[in-house]
């Protein structure tokens, strides 16, 4: 006779499975950060003293930390969609032996993870790996890493008790009845949620703002790395006045280095220079000229990529230039307006009662019946949806006026603009789970404590959100689609009004000098 498996054997085997597929789904999402980081940070060694060994190893584990938060970010952006998916797998395969491992206690993991390494990497890895860049050792103390790691730990700890300290402020300032000397010992279980949320609706803000910016200007981007069709644009023409122009610029370049080297003069041996003197005089003359190759030499290689670029679009296919690019733009104005259709039918069905409100209240069990009217195919849309919103926040994150200076470059970010960059990151996608809930962008609950935010109970909140995002969403697009049109016509009233104002004042003019004077 077959014996009956053991509970806590089946439980042992269910929780080594699980670490297994979280930690290679962790090492799948860290290398992958490692090589998106090593695109974008510089490659040389100014960041730190290449003789140094401490300052060498500084930049290194800070790099280190900023790579485990960039995978948690990424894994948080990745966690509706990762949820939806499972669910639908489960509905279409119930009884599949490959799909076993896949259950509502791997899912609800996972979100537990996510949320404790978010938590993790936003108030501690990351503050830890900025500080730690700056800490250069108590003084009087003895040089060396673990100094500099002493004086970062103790920086940290008083950052800590003074951010635990605006958090009971605010939280007393909230609510009163809460606030006592009870609650302030409650630390891991009111005050580090109550931060987090606290956290999460700023994060839910910068979303406001970002996203919508991130539709009009998606499509500019998109505009850069696709070839519009022919009739839009010449690129023959293009290719040969930019060939002109850079064969000028490289005549001229070689006329100003010809002359500089004909004039060369040495220059005066002291200093401050007189403005009488020849030798100062001379000396001004050659720096003004090399200032001028060096602004030649700018221009003339600013020229040549415009010039390759311009032949590499002159070369693609007939295909990719007069197909691909409608298609995606096509598509992209399909998601905006799938995505805004969405937001405003979850405001009406909040309006009239038929839907509550994204605080989670229930366990969710995975497999059961589909989230989407659609099915699979609801499903899939949502998941697009849901990373195209995130796409689009991150494009409109460096839209803004302050937040566009610290806009990764590739192979010319410094590791304080790294750090920055995977702060802001973190924020927005540990943010995404419950914007996309806010919205109505997908039915699948909160896990974990994701779904216990308090500020989701509130029924103001959610309903003004979804205006707001609405509004937002359709009057960046209206600029988008109509500010060329706005600008043509305030151009042209302009003109129109200039020129009559022109012909008035030329009429008054006239009569002034026809009309008779007192002398005559």
């Amino acid at each position: 006779m077959e014996e009956e498996p053991n509970l806590k054997e089946q439980i042992f085997h269910n929780t080594v499975r699980e670490n297994i597929i979280f930690m290679l789904l962790f090492l799948l999402l860290y290398l992958s950060s490692y090589t998106l980081i090593g695109r974008f940070r510089r490659r040389d060694r100014e960041e730190y003293l290449s003789t140094d060994e401490d300052e060498a190893m500084v930049y290194r584990i800070s790099l280190w930390l900023c790579t485990f938060s960039l995978a948690v970010s990424v894994g948080a952006a990745l966690l509706l969609p990762i949820s939806i998916a499972s669910n639908e797998v489960l509905i279409i395969y119930p009884n599949s032996y490959y799909v076993k491992w896949l259950n509502s206690s791997l899912i609800q993991g996972l979100w537990n993870h996510v949320f404790l390494f978010s938590n993790l990497s936003l108030f501690v890895l990351l503050p830890f790996a900025y500080l730690f860049t700056e800490s250069e050792g108590f003084a009087g103390s003895r040089k060396g890493l673990m100094g500099r790691v002493y004086e970062t730990v103790v920086v940290l700890f008083l950052l800590g008790i003074v951010v635990l300290g605006l958090t009971y402020i605010i939280s007393a300032l909230l609510d009163k009845d809460k606030s006592s000397f009870q609650t302030l010992l409650n630390l891991w279980s009111y005050y580090l949620p109550f931060l987090y949320s606290c956290v999460s609706f700023l994060g839910v803000l910068m979303l406001l703002i970002c996203t919508p910016l991130g539709f009009g200007r998606l499509f500019g981007v998109v505009s850069l790395f696709l070839v519009k069709p022919q009739f839009l644009r010449d690129l023959n023409e293009e290719f040969s006045v930019a060939r002109l122009e850079e064969e000028c610029l490289r005549r001229r370049l070689k006329q100003v280095k010809e002359s500089s080297h004909l004039n060369l003069c040495p220059p005066p041996m002291v200093m401050p220079m007189d403005i009488s003197d020849p030798d100062s005089q001379s000396s001004r003359t050659l720096h003004r000229e090399k200032d001028l190759v060096h602004l030649l030499e700018k221009k003339l290689s600013a020229c040549e990529e415009k010039r390759k670029l311009v032949d590499k679009q002159r070369r693609t296919s007939w295909l990719q230039r007069n197909l691909v690019y409608p298609v995606a733009m096509l598509l992209l104005i399909a998601l905006t307006c799938i995505a805004v259709l969405m937001v405003v039918q979850n405001t009406l069905e909040l309006l009239i009662g038929m839907k509550a409100l994204p605080l989670s209240t229930r366990q969710f069990t995975l497999g059961i019946s589909s989230l989407s009217m659609l099915g699979p195919f609801g499903a899939a849309l949502e998941i697009v949806l849901i990373l195209y919103l995130f796409v689009t926040s991150s494009i409109g994150l460096y839209t803004l006026p302050l937040l566009s200076r610290v806009r990764p470059k590739l192979q010319q970010t410094t590791l304080t603009h790294v750090i920055a960059n995977c702060c802001m990151l973190l924020v927005l996608s540990s943010a995404l789970p419950v914007l996309s809930r806010i919205l109505g962008i997908t039915n699948f609950d909160l896990l974990g404590d994701f779904g216990r935010i308090e500020w989701l109970g509130n029924f103001n909140i959610v309903l003004l959100y979804n205006l707001a995002f609405a509004s937002a969403a359709t009057l960046c697009l209206m600029n988008k689609f109509t500010s060329t049109v706005r600008k043509e016509l305030y151009a042209r009233f302009r003109s129109f009004f200039a020129t009559i104002f022109e012909a008035s004042t030329t009429k008054k003019g006239t009569k002034a000098s026809n009309s008779p004077t007192k002398e005559d």
